[in-house]
Parts: structure tokens; sequence; C-alpha cells
């Protein structure tokens, strides 16, 4: 890490310090965060090994790297670059994008249907009609015992909409109810 100034680098002593320190060259004052990492010396991750032997495989998207798996979907030979692992099979980049964008991979959702506030706006937003509640306090019912142990959110979420959502048509039903009986009576 270098002074911004000056140029010069820094000391290991003035890195990490969370004070400002004056630089060593010019005095100006300096503060320097890296991770711990960069200061450990541990090399990163493998970028790929290059062929060395007659005979093996080379990676599909890296020519001259020394494949080291295939795809489980293709069949294509994969470096440990291109390699991801996914719930232990290993796919290439172009097959993970596919299957996310025709959703035929489950592990990669990253969206669902809050069941839990559909079953609570069918309850509570027709309250403003009344004559719609006689459609959707069934529906609203229905959804609360359908859906009620549905994955609500990939974000953890309670089963307290679904609660309510139920409560009120109930309520809105008995309401249909005793309104048909004394309108019959």
């Amino acid at each position: 890490m270098n002074c911004l100034r000056c140029h010069t680098p820094l000391p290991l002593s003035a890195i990490n310090t969370d004070m400002f320190e004056p630089c060593p060259t010019c005095g100006a004052k300096v503060r320097a965060d890296l991770f711990p990492a960069a200061l450990s010396g541990q090399k990163g991750p493998e970028t790929g090994a290059p062929v060395i032997e007659e005979g093996s495989s080379e990676c599909f998207y890296h020519p001259g790297k020394k494949a080291v798996v295939h795809c489980g979907s293709c069949g294509r030979f994969l470096c440990s670059l291109c390699d991801v692992d996914l719930s232990g099979e290993h796919i290439c980049f172009s097959c993970l994008e596919s299957g996310k964008k025709k959703k035929k991979r489950v592990d990669l959702e990253n969206h669902r249907t809050l069941y839990d506030g559909i079953a609570l706006n069918l309850a509570l937003l027709p309250l403003l009609f009344f004559w719609i509640t006689l459609i959707t306090a069934p529906l609203a019912l229905y959804v609360s015992i359908r859906y009620y142990k549905a994955p609500t959110s990939i974000i953890p979420r309670t089963r307290f909409r679904f609660i309510v959502a139920g409560f009120l048509s109930v309520c809105q039903i008995v309401a249909w109810g005793f309104g048909l009986y004394a309108l019959a009576t």
C-alpha cells in the first residue's frame, strides 16, 4: 500500500491501525486498511493448471488449461476456474445460465410467491366494496389453508398473515351467513 501523495510504500505498522498515521516520507496523514488475507502472504485460488502432459484434456473455455471435471449437463471439460459445484453437481457457467433462464434449476430459486400476502389482500381489500367479499372471503380462506405450509419467502417470515387472513375470512363468511339469515326471516 502506497501513500496517495508521494507514492512511497507505507510500513506494515501503519496498516489497519484505525487511525491516521503520518507518511514516513512526506508527513501526510494516511489511513490504510487492508483485508487480513492481503497481509498473510497466502496465495489466492488456483486459476487452472496448464496442460502439461500429452493426452490429458483441456478446458473447453480456457484452451491450454488442464481439465479437472466435466459438466454434468453438457459434458464439456472444465478447469478448476470454470467448475461450478452446485449441490454436488459440477456444471459450467453456460449450463448454469440456461438453467436459470429456463427455470429448470430449482436450487437457483431467487423469487417465491408470497401466498400469505395474497391471502391477506384477498381478505382486506374487498372490505372497501363489501359485496365482493362474498367471493373473496372463501378464496382467502382457501389460500390461507392450502398454502399455509408452503415456503413463505427466501427471507424467513412468520405465518401470522395466514392466521389474520383466515380469521378475517371466517368473520366475513359468518357475517354473510347472519345477513342472509336475517333477510330470510
